[in-house]
């Protein structure tokens, strides 16, 4: 029997098999859109029984290729870049294509756990999984709303366990491929490895400047809610999956310089100090995101904890630093980027 992971070859979908084969899981089929190709390093140390481009895999699915071969799918793939502006092509790739899936796995009887997003709140201060609180920015979110809501009239009838996760902000190995849609850890990094500074949003939507907070969550926290429900038996429902807990991008800053700072022997430094000496600057807030930007994001992780899942959350402190040490063993021996 195989897990199908969808969005493979990308961030979360990577992790997660790698993850999978953590723990000696590489039954796999890796399903992505390879169009842009340098996405392939996320695999390179990865193990999987067959890899297939998103479209061959619905067209063998309907083909009754699988029959009774299929475990579960871990549907990660989507256009995850919140600037796009062809909503054909975004409800195509994201919402259509996903309810295909569902619908394959409901006649299947197959568990199906799905990548949804903390988009869908908008710029809402209530991260609560109740439609009250939904109001998506951009027609990524949209998205993701709309098959949330799909899936809310699904669960009801369901032959098989149907979760969502609600991605905070994720953040973590394999995410070069994303360029601008990155991480502002992976950005403040480069930034300061380049330049010996770190560029941030100055003031907006009430904050001063670089203190815009959200949910940053690392991704092996993701991974690690995603194999519970895995394993976890007939759980159904939508789920945020953050830390619980709002940090600004100013720690986040702080953060990436000081693990820099360790790893060359050097002693960290406060925020106060960093400003003071230009190595953290504040840049115009971008006009392109005026009202669509979420200033703030903190995820209400009640439904998680009630469905289970009681293993704590790494903060920024902890996450960025592994992280850096993750990039810097990367800049040493290039592999997987």
């Amino acid at each position: 029997m195989y897990i199908v992971v969808t969005g493979a070859a990308g961030f979360v979908g990577s992790n997660l098999v790698r993850g999978l084969n953590d723990r000696g899981e590489t039954d796999i089929i890796a399903v992505d859109n390879l169009a842009r190709a340098d996405k392939f390093r996320n695999l390179v140390d990865c193990d999987f029984a067959e890899y297939l481009d998103k479209e061959e895999f619905l067209v063998r699915l309907a083909a009754g290729d699988f029959e009774d071969d299929i475990a579960a799918v871990l549907h990660q793939g989507a256009c995850s870049d919140t600037m796009e502006t062809d909503g054909r092509y975004m409800m195509r790739n994201n919402y259509r294509y996903s309810l295909d899936l569902l619908e394959y796995c409901q006649n299947n009887d197959i568990p199906f756990l799905y990548a949804s997003s903390a988009s869908v709140y908008g710029g809402g201060r209530t991260f609560v999984e109740q439609r009250a609180h939904e109001a998506p920015l951009n027609v990524y979110g949209y998205s993701k709303f709309l098959f949330d809501q799909h899936v809310r009239r699904t669960l009801a009838e369901r032959t098989a366990p149907i979760v969502g996760f609600r991605y905070f902000n994720v953040y973590g190995p394999r995410e070069a491929h994303k360029q601008r849609m990155a991480s502002v850890a992976f950005h403040f990094f480069h930034q300061y490895r380049a330049e010996g500074r770190v560029r941030l949003f100055a003031g907006s939507g009430g904050y001063a400047a670089g203190e815009q907070r959200r949910d940053f969550i690392a991704v092996r926290d993701v991974v690690a809610v995603n194999l519970d429900f895995l394993d976890g038996g007939d759980r159904s429902g939508i789920y945020n999956v953050g830390t619980g807990r709002a940090q600004s991008f100013n720690e986040v800053a702080v953060a990436v310089i000081n693990a820099c700072r360790k790893a060359a022997g050097e002693a960290p430094l406060s925020l106060v100090d960093l400003v003071r000496s230009g190595v953290i600057e504040y840049v115009e807030f971008p006009a392109a995101l005026v009202g669509k930007y979420q200033s703030f994001t903190q995820a209400d992780l009640s439904a998680l904890r009630a469905a289970g899942y009681a293993a704590r959350m790494h903060s920024v402190e902890e996450g960025v630093a592994a992280y850096v040490e993750w990039l810097m063993a990367q800049e040493a021996t290039p592999v997987v980027a």
